[in-house]
């Protein structure tokens, strides 16, 4: 090979990129390697970019670089480095294999297609990092793959534009692009509101893609190396951070040196642990049910919060604007991660489940819960469909909350409570459910009170409304009395966060009523007295409830 099949000089160069290359993190005797490596792939992928490039002489010349992979002797010089430093070549082949992709396919149907192209496009770097490090431990190689997938996604929704108006492609799936209105309403400036929902489901998957990487840094023996996924993990959420509060489409999201500072003064410190993830959640969702939690004191709210970080994950993907089959996928996901942690969010759980014996089948419920929430249309039958739907989406909670508290006698009682403040929630949000087409008011009961099934929002809007959900009310007034009744015959201060909970509600509950059924419906909400007098509540019972 007589010159080099390199487009040009290369677009950029590892302090361009958007995380960190060859740092000065790793040891001087591994930097040629890498550099090496990261030489091949940037002409590599110049090529594959190439706007000036037809498909096939994009895939000739990467046919060529393939051919300088097989050939010590070869003088091309992308591949000239990687020889010397000699290391790197497995993992340049399977890399090769997404460059073709990009030379020749421009959309994506799903996300399992987008996971794909990253496990060849992204992937291999960090099997690389690993095997020159000599790392082999278990759950290593799956933490590393999750983190490159999830980089990868990042520089795909940040460069969203770019990809577009320069090579006419777009990584976020077809699939869900369509649910913005299809792809030009999807790039349309103005519209925002259904771009960010799409975009928000994405950055869900990306973080959860984040907390499988969370352990990377720990499973890692050199220091160097664990320094450096530590700093790169940390670039990826602030990545992350920034892109769920901007948006891409108006303008490119990107990350500074103070950034890049930042990570790499925390970076000895491995990153954080797995507890201290789930607690960020926690406190990122600014629910009140988390003045309920405050009551607790160590390993009960650290369990406390696994729970409720569980069920706000699986609700924010049956929630998410993503196709149907999407979704459930994703469920079907959280299923198996119950059997086989993957994640920091997993381990916690199943570490809170170890500890309080809490039933798997009550995970499973919920989740069976979240798939009923997860088709496009939602409607209830009856008062028997109505009681399964609490049972699992509300009674779970209950049901594992009271044996964290310390009650597992009052399995029942929690049961009970979940149903009456699941009956509030349904209550409270009938407007906002109805824009998602659900209704979970029960059709039997609508049709008796003259409203029959048809468009959600023009269901809410008909007279007979008021009156079918002033019968749900009268359900959970019923249920409150009954909580109240109960928590007397329960001689122990481990149900005191329980109360604290309904407390809210049942102030919520008041204003419900209060207001009335019918429209307009403004929703309800405590006020940053009544927060304060719940967290106050929770810090003076806090000492008992933990005993």
């Amino acid at each position: 090979m007589s010159r080099s099949v390199a487009v040009g000089p290369p677009t950029r160069d590892a302090d361009g990129e958007n995380f960190p290359v060859a740092s000065l993190l790793l040891s001087r005797a591994l930097r040629p390697k890498v550099m090496g490596f990261y030489r091949f792939v940037r002409t590599a992928d110049d090529i594959a970019d190439s706007a000036v490039l037809e498909p096939s002489e994009k895939l000739a010349r990467l046919d060529a670089l393939e051919r300088a992979l097989d050939d010590p002797a070869t003088t091309e010089p992308a591949a000239t480095l990687l020889h010397m430093a000699g290391s790197g070549t497995p993992e340049a082949r399977a890399m090769l294999a997404a460059f073709r992709q990009d030379a020749t396919q421009r959309r994506y149907a799903d996300w399992a297609d987008l996971e794909a192209y990253c496990a060849a496009s992204a992937n291999p770097v960090g099997r690389m990092l690993l095997r020159l490090h000599g790392v082999d431990a278990p759950g290593a190689a799956g933490a590393s793959d999750a983190l490159c997938t999830a980089l990868q996604i990042l520089n795909h929704l940040q460069d969203l534009v770019p990809d577009r108006d320069a090579l006419d492609r777009v990584y976020l799936p077809v699939s869900w692009i369509a649910l913005a209105g299809g792809e030009d309403a999807f790039f349309d400036a103005a519209n925002t509101a259904a771009r960010r929902a799409v975009l928000d489901a994405a950055l869900d998957r990306v973080e959860e893609r984040l907390d499988a990487a969370a352990g990377l840094p720990r499973l890692i023996g050199s220091w160097r190396l664990a320094m450096e996924a530590t700093v790169t993990i940390a670039l990826a959420r602030r990545l992350l951070g920034r892109l769920r509060a901007a948006d891409p489409v108006l303008a490119r999201v990107a990350l500074g040196k103070p950034d890049f500072a930042r990570a790499f003064a925390t970076s000895p410190f491995r990153g954080p642990s797995d507890a201290a993830l789930v607690r960020a959640r926690v406190a990122a969702a600014g629910s009140s049910f988390a003045k309920g939690m405050s009551a607790l004191r160590g390993d009960r709210r650290r369990a406390l919060w696994a729970v409720y970080a569980f069920c706000r994950a699986v609700d924010d993907i049956a929630d998410g604007a993503m196709p149907e089959a999407e979704k459930r996928r994703f469920l079907a996901d959280w299923r198996a991660k119950l059997a086989r942690p993957d994640c920091a969010l997993s381990r916690e759980l199943a570490r809170a489940r170890e500890a309080y014996a809490l039933p798997i089948e009550e995970c499973e419920a919920m989740i069976a819960g979240m798939e009923t929430d997860a088709a496009p249309r939602l409607r209830i039958a009856d008062a028997d469909a109505l009681d399964l739907y609490c049972r699992r989406v509300a009674g779970s909670v209950g049901a594992m909350a009271v044996r964290i508290f310390g009650a597992p006698q009052a399995a029942g009682f929690g049961l009970a409570l979940g149903r009456t403040l699941q009956l509030v929630n349904i209550l409270r949000d009938m407007d906002e459910d109805a824009a998602r087409d659900r209704v979970y008011l029960p059709a039997d009961l609508l049709a008796a009170h003259g409203v029959m099934d048809g468009d959600a929002i023009a269901m809410m809007a008909q007279p007979g409304v008021a009156a079918a959900a002033n019968a749900l009310a009268v359900q959970a007034e019923a249920g409150f009395a009954r909580a109240e009744a109960e928590l007397q015959g329960f001689d122990t201060p481990a149900l005191l966060p329980a109360r604290i909970m309904m407390w809210g509600y049942r102030r919520i509950f008041d204003r419900l009523v209060a207001r009335g059924f019918g429209p307009p419906r403004a929703r309800p909400r405590l006020t940053a007295g009544e927060k304060a007098r719940m967290a106050a509540f929770a810090l003076r019972l806090a000492p008992v409830a933990a005993r």
